[in-house]
């Protein structure tokens, strides 16, 4: 104790045999303590009498009863995975807030820093790539990065729905079929990557280097390696794309060059947006179920919020829904 006799927080840490930072987040309702130990701190402060910023420590421990759901932009497939978050906190407490942080790097953890602890209790994070355990809050991510995830998580069956995609159009007579990745950094990219290959070498078909492309699901540069795909001496006769707007894309480009929409090239996507359906022909996709993706996570998020029991990774059923933009190849006719 100091001078004047008012206990500090290096004071309740040597008590109770913790770290001054394990006492801090106590006081101030951090995320990360054990029950068990919060219980022990908040023990010794009591009966060192430890009282601190009572302002600020009374404002971080109340419950906002808001959730987020954070994403980088709010566009057609994150639309969807909102409803879903949104639908999981009906005959709740919680409100929910939807956030857009940018794809600027880290704005996942700049995002939660800004949030997290004095706007909402916790998160759903929609493809997140840069997050750590220093976090004020609970997360669950959705379609998070490539490599360990210690994170809660939603996934889906991008492997196995990419392959039913590549056996569609093997089926039709396609034998020449391009794929345009998405983002390298996300796991989900990656097992479609993985998928396509792996039904390809089933088939015993050969994938030659200039049929695969990445367009990190930005509209420019996938106009680009679509571009480049069909400037071949041998142009594909099918477009695999690992996400619906690039495959939206990839018809656009097609039509700009005078191609007709399956008779020509044949086009699949992967997400089954809303869009998928409007657009004309209406596009042959691989469907996530994203609204129950949604749900699935902000249901697993409030389990965590509330101490209930919950599953550490879900991962959902994709299934191929076939619509106009897929053919046989005209060779095939």
């Amino acid at each position: 104790m100091d001078a004047v006799g008012r206990v500090k927080l290096a004071d309740v840490a040597a008590q109770a045999g913790v770290s001054v930072a394990t006492v801090s987040k106590v006081v101030n309702g951090r995320y990360g303590v054990a029950k068990e130990t919060i219980s022990h701190v908040q023990g010794v402060i009591d009966d060192l009498g430890y009282v601190g910023n009572l302002g600020a420590s009374g404002l971080r421990n109340s419950r906002t009863n808001v959730v987020g759901i954070l994403v980088a932009d709010f566009e057609p497939y994150t639309a969807e995975l909102i409803k879903g978050a949104a639908r999981a906190t009906r005959e709740t407490q919680y409100d929910v807030m939807a956030y857009a942080g940018g794809d600027a790097p880290a704005w996942e953890r700049r995002s939660l820093a800004r949030l997290g602890g004095t706007l909402m209790d916790g998160a759903v994070v929609v493809t997140p790539t840069s997050l750590d355990a220093a976090m004020s809050v609970p997360v669950v991510a959705v379609d998070p990065h490539y490599g360990p995830n210690w994170l809660p998580r939603i996934d889906c069956d991008s492997f196995g729905g990419t392959k039913l995609a590549v056996a569609h159009l093997i089926a039709l007579g396609h034998r020449r079929i391009a794929f345009l990745g998405g983002r390298q950094e996300l796991d989900s990219s990656r097992s479609r990557e993985s998928g396509f290959r792996e039904a390809m070498r089933l088939e015993g078909i050969p994938v030659e280097d200039d049929l695969v492309r990445y367009s990190r699901y930005d509209p420019d540069i996938a106009l680009t390696m679509v571009g480049s795909f069909l400037s071949l001496p041998e142009p594909p006769t099918a477009i695999i794309a690992a996400n619906d707007a690039t495959a939206l894309v990839a018809m656009a480009a097609a039509r700009d060059r005078g191609l007709s929409i399956p008779d020509d090239i044949s086009i699949v996507g992967f997400g089954d947006i809303p869009d998928a359906s409007l657009c004309e022909p209406q596009l042959t996709t691989v469907r996530q179920p994203l609204q129950a993706m949604g749900e699935a996570a902000m249901t697993m998020l409030l389990a965590i919020l509330d101490g209930r029991e919950h599953e550490q990774h879900i991962r959902m059923s994709t299934e191929i829904i076939v619509r106009a933009t897929t053919a046989p190849p005209r060779t095939s006719h």
